[in-house]
């Protein structure tokens, strides 16, 4: 949508000014924010994107007894063992949430994947890997099943790999849904998404460029089956490495346990495990809704339900207790080390040996969602930097290609090479993403100011967040995936007007900021087109009169009103219209 900066930054600006001084006062345990302070604010040049400053409050350590010293380093401990408590159940309410998925649409993806036809289509099957990843809340368990099919000759490798790629995409959705836990602060709301969003940003952008790389070239074939030529592969066993299952399974199993061999067979065959095998007896599974004898979609939506609720619980408290830790000198210690460099001409590995810890940890945990889910509620509260995340995230992306290559090592000796390869696919495609977006620091930045750009957006229209999610992973794939259904010539006739507009816009918004004046008189700027197709302003304004309340006032109706000099904090508003009056609000 081409709106136009500046007026982002011309109606935001008294709010955002404001909130800046707030969170520079919490950070330094102040509970007021004076006039002064805003108005010495709005004339500084503000950078939104850096952390809230840090000032240390209550008495230095040497200045404590030695009783103060033992009850400071006791709550610190206490504080630590309740973060480990909320992140188990933080990361058992992820689980719970993946099995919902799989419960309520496991069924219709594994069905999917089996279409041929429809497979044929790489664009097709680009937007059934976002869909059946988005289902079953894993790309792990999608590129696993992947695997197999190709394995079994249920898919061909040219088939597969555009699936692979979407598959990639899918799975950043659980971030979207954690950031949203943080849209009552505007500042933390801004870096969480944007922390969220990157990973978005660096799919879809690797996406873009080595789709029709593939489709041409056949690059990742090719290249995987070289690869494969010279290796000496192993079969028939695989090493399973799950650190993290091997603790919150016990906990999940006892709620639900999921077939998922049933994904794939189809027909009335449940994908809610009731009956278990053990010591050669059949008996009814140690699970809560094995008990409850409800179908697969109802026991699906109930446990949405609660594993939703249990993430947004676990996820405030777990702000809340963070924020307490991450104060004062405990948190400059930490956050100067989280975002520190190397020195000297080491500094510019920093982010190499991120990108490796963020792979390791990966395949520790064995899910990039549960990985890069716990950065972002981080990145929210400023702890990590956004700069600091995105290595990090890529690193997950290579991290979660481990489970493909373990299933593929599991597969017959007559099929491993092709389900070898397949995987191979999936690693080779993470990793020319990171030489694409990474090692230059202007090809860096690509994907970096989009998520900022999108931070930017949610911080304004906080509703922003929500209409991102289902539109990028629900509704453009499921229009693609409609699209295909009409035939390849009607496909590629709308696909490609629809890409051809969207070129237009972005080189028409590039020679606007770049040249103008290589353009006529007209569409130099955007203001000839109605307000609805250059700004988001008349759908917020939709939005704020069905609701009745000013945005403000609906995201911080629990809140008390901050105070200034001891007033309610009135803010004159004004427009970019002279003729227009400005009004007061509180909020």
């Amino acid at each position: 949508m081409p709106f136009k900066n500046n007026e982002h930054l011309v109606t935001s600006s008294i709010y955002e000014k404001k909130d800046f001084c707030f969170e520079n006062a919490a950070a330094s345990s102040s509970s007021k924010c004076s006039t002064a302070d805003i108005a010495s604010t709005s004339s500084q040049a503000i950078d939104f994107w850096e952390l809230p400053e840090l000032k240390a409050s209550g008495p230095q350590w040497n200045e404590l007894s030695s009783y103060r010293k033992f009850r400071r380093v006791l709550s610190i401990i206490c504080r630590l063992f309740v973060v480990f408590v909320l992140l188990y159940c933080f990361v058992c309410s992820l689980g719970l949430m993946s099995s919902a998925f799989r419960l309520i649409g496991g069924k219709a993806a594994g069905e999917t994947f089996t279409k041929d036809s429809l497979l044929a289509n790489p664009i097709a099957g680009l937007m059934v890997g976002v869909i059946a990843t988005v289902l079953v809340q894993s790309s792990s368990t999608s590129t696993s099943i992947v695997v197999s099919m190709v394995a079994n000759d249920v898919l061909l490798v040219e088939t597969a790999i555009p699936i692979i790629m979407g598959a990639n995409i899918g799975t950043s959705v659980t971030n979207t849904i954690v950031s949203i836990g943080h849209i009552k602060e505007r500042s933390e709301f801004r870096r969480s998404f944007a922390g969220a969003t990157i990973h978005d940003m660096f799919n879809w952008l690797t996406v873009i460029c080595l789709l029709p790389v593939e489709v041409i070239t056949g690059y990742l074939f090719k290249l995987s089956s070289l690869i494969i030529q010279f290796l000496n592969v192993p079969h028939g066993s695989s090493s399973d490495v799950k650190f993290l299952s091997h603790f919150t399974k016990p906990a999940t199993s006892l709620i639900v346990q999921i077939d998922s061999k049933n994904i794939l067979k189809g027909g009335d065959e449940p994908i809610l495990k009731t009956w278990c095998e053990a010591q050669n007896e059949t008996s009814k599974c140690p699970a809560l809704f094995s008990y409850l004898n409800l179908n697969d979609t109802t026991s699906g939506i109930i446990l949405l339900v609660l594993s939703l609720f249990c993430l947004c619980a676990c996820l405030i408290v777990l702000v809340k207790v963070l924020q307490s830790i991450f104060r004062g000198h405990v948190a400059g210690v930490i956050r100067n080390t989280a975002n520190s460099n190397f020195p000297g001409v080491f500094g510019y590995f920093t982010g190499y040996i991120a990108i490796i810890i963020g792979a390791i940890m990966t395949i520790l945990v064995q899910s990039s969602s549960v990985f890069t889910s716990t950065l972002t509620p981080l990145v929210g509260i400023g702890v990590v930097r956004l700069d600091r995340m995105y290595p990090l995230t890529l690193g997950s992306n290579i991290g979660t290609t481990v489970t493909g290559l373990l299933a593929a090592l599991a597969s017959d000796a007559s099929k491993i090479d092709a389900a070898l390869q397949i995987a191979l696919c999936h690693l080779l495609f993470n990793f020319t993403g990171i030489l694409i977006w990474y090692p230059l620091p202007f090809m860096r930045n690509v994907p970096l100011k989009l998520a900022k750009t999108l931070g930017e957006t949610t911080a304004k229209y906080r509703w922003f967040s929500i209409l991102y999610l289902v539109l990028m992973f629900f509704i453009l794939p499921g229009f693609v995936f409609i699209l295909s259904y009409t035939g390849n010539e009607c496909f590629f006739t709308v696909s490609g007007l629809l890409v051809l507009i969207l070129a237009l816009i972005i080189s028409i918004n590039l020679m606007q900021n770049s040249c103008p004046q290589c353009l006529p008189h007209k569409l130099r700027n955007w203001e000839f087109l109605p307000l609805c197709f250059r700004s988001l302003k008349p759908i917020d304004s939709i939005i704020t009169k069905v609701s009745h309340l000013n945005a403000y006032k609906l995201l911080d109706c629990c809140s008390e009103p901050p105070i200034i000099d001891g007033q309610p904090d009135i803010l004159v508003i004004g427009t970019k219209n002279k003729s227009q009056p400005s009004f007061a609000t509180i909020v």
